[in-house]
């Protein structure tokens, strides 16, 4: 019988599980308990503890409520006050001198759900393959990011960039290399290691980054303000920290989604679908997750400007970048028909092999996601295309590369969202995917996009050409992988940025 791992850290000893091949610690706090009067604050450090702590079990959760009825990734939500907590999963506890390569992973849930305790972020595939693997909680929906005098904004980045100061601090004890360290997120998760991309708080505490269906945003604190004292004013409390601290967790949860909008903002996501909302946002540089209120803000400190700008400035230029999305994103059936669809995009100068793209991804899905499919290129990406392109004019396109997921899964016949992250994390048995992908999802793939990931967190970059020499162009998983020299164009073409539609 194997012994429990024991690691000492600078806050105190960890007794972790033994699995085969690894050990995890899980529930380890980075921060302490934002409660009482640290509730609505930024976050700080943990304070030391005697003797063993067990690492054994998920900590609590900052998730309250599921994102709904039914999610397609299983994300526990588990009570408790110390929410703020990291779980490590190594193939070298205490060896200080493996010196392994680490990856950060921030889970997704529109910035108001998600659970970083979930099955399909186990790092049990990266131990596997010589990878430190940490998953990262972080303070939610309006605890998280919501506008209250007094409180900093972006109290949910402000405990990654913790988490962040936390692996670099302590890592080495669980054989991980602070010096090689990785950040990856999908959906909320993709856009929060975006904004820690273009972040002066986060500088130096990574030095790549895997964004999958990236979601950024660009709220002003004006925006957030106006949400922010609106939803006080309905719970009847000064809109500052003594009068949110006056009201209960469950009352806060009970009105929170109703307030999760910014007024006079279009909603791109939704049972119905303004397509030629959808395409004026995507030119106007919009993002998806612009009519969502508990999202970051442009701040002035944590984020000093939007993320596009920000990376057009230069920002996080160093930094190697592997982004993508999934085919479908949010398949969304609706009773708009193709040729309808067609007239919005040459209206806004969508050209013939953007409108032939367009065709041909409709009758691959379904023609009853005519609508839906314009709001994923306006909403992910055209957005990633963007951002590719801000990257190429600061000199780093040659750190860039993207990817495309078009696999479909064999329960639906999509590739929507989430669905690429059991291949990322080669974790096709986890609990939950065969409900999700189908019986049989391809092991083939799992092992190729797999390897691409560990490869690229290892520091040896993607095996594709970068965006250097096209913004359009992505590795293709699925669909017959391989490298598509027009993977982006309509996206590029939906965006206003025609002349990025060809190679460079």
């Amino acid at each position: 019988m194997s012994t429990a791992p024991e690691v000492t850290i600078r806050s105190g000893r960890l007794r972790g599980v033994q699995r085969p091949g690894s050990a995890a610690f899980l529930g380890v706090p980075f921060a302490e308990a934002p409660v009482g009067p640290r509730r609505f604050t930024a976050p700080e450090p943990v304070a030391p503890w005697e003797g063993v702590r067990p690492a054994t079990a998920h900590g609590p959760t900052p998730q309250r409520r599921p994102f709904g009825p039914l999610t397609t990734i299983p994300e526990p939500s588990i009570p408790g006050e110390g929410t703020l907590n990291v779980d490590v999963f190594t193939p070298a506890p205490g060896d200080r001198d493996a010196l392994l390569p680490v990856f950060v992973w921030i889970h997704g849930g529109g910035y108001f759900a998600g659970s970083p305790a979930s099955p399909w972020y186990d790092g049990a595939s990266f131990n596997r393959d010589g990878v430190v693997t940490v998953t990262v909680s972080y303070r939610l929906g309006l605890d998280g990011f919501g506008w209250i005098d007094g409180a900093p904004l972006n109290r949910g980045l402000l405990d990654q960039v913790a988490a962040l100061h936390w692996v670099r601090e302590n890592v080495r004890e669980f054989g991980g290399d602070p010096d090689r360290v990785t950040i990856g997120g999908q959906s909320a998760g993709g856009g929060s290691v975006l904004s820690l991309l273009a972040s002066p708080l986060a500088s130096g505490l990574f030095r790549r980054v895997v964004s999958h269906s990236g979601a950024t945003s660009d709220l002003s604190p004006a925006g957030a303000e106006e949400v922010g004292r609106g939803f006080a004013a309905h719970l009847g409390i000064t809109p500052d920290l003594a009068g949110w601290r006056s009201v209960p967790e469950e009352a806060v949860l009970d009105a929170e989604r109703a307030f999760n909008v910014v007024p006079g903002r279009p909603q791109l996501i939704g049972e119905r679908i303004d397509v030629g909302a959808s395409l004026r946002a995507a030119r106007a540089g919009v993002p998806v997750v612009a009519s969502m209120a508990f999202v970051p803000v442009v701040d002035g400190t944590v984020l000093p400007t939007d993320v596009e700008s920000a990376l057009t400035s230069g920002a996080g230029h160093d930094v190697e970048l592997l982004m993508g999305t999934v085919r479908n994103e949010f398949p969304i059936p609706t009773a708009t028909g193709v040729e309808e669809v067609v007239d919005q995009l040459v209206a806004a100068g969508v050209g013939a092999e953007g409108v032939s793209a367009y065709r041909a991804e409709v009758a691959r899905a379904g023609e009853r996601f005519a609508a839906s499919q314009v709001l994923v290129s306006a909403g992910f990406r055209a957005t990633l295309v963007r951002l590719a392109a801000a990257r190429a004019r600061a000199g780093a396109g040659r750190r860039t590369w993207l990817f495309d997921f078009a696999e479909r899964s064999g329960a639906d016949g999509l590739a929507a969202h989430c669905h690429d992250l059991p291949y990322a994390f080669d974790l096709l048995d986890a609990e939950g995917v065969a409900a999700v992908l189908g019986e049989h999802p391809d092991q083939a793939l799992a092992d190729r996009v797999h390897g691409d990931w560990v490869r690229f967190v290892r520091g040896g970059g993607a095996p594709w050409a970068s965006a250097e020499s096209s913004v359009i162009a992505a590795q293709r998983y699925g669909e017959g992988t391989g490298f598509d020299e027009r993977a982006y164009l309509l996206d590029a073409q939906v965006a206003g940025l025609r002349e990025l539609s060809a190679s460079r």
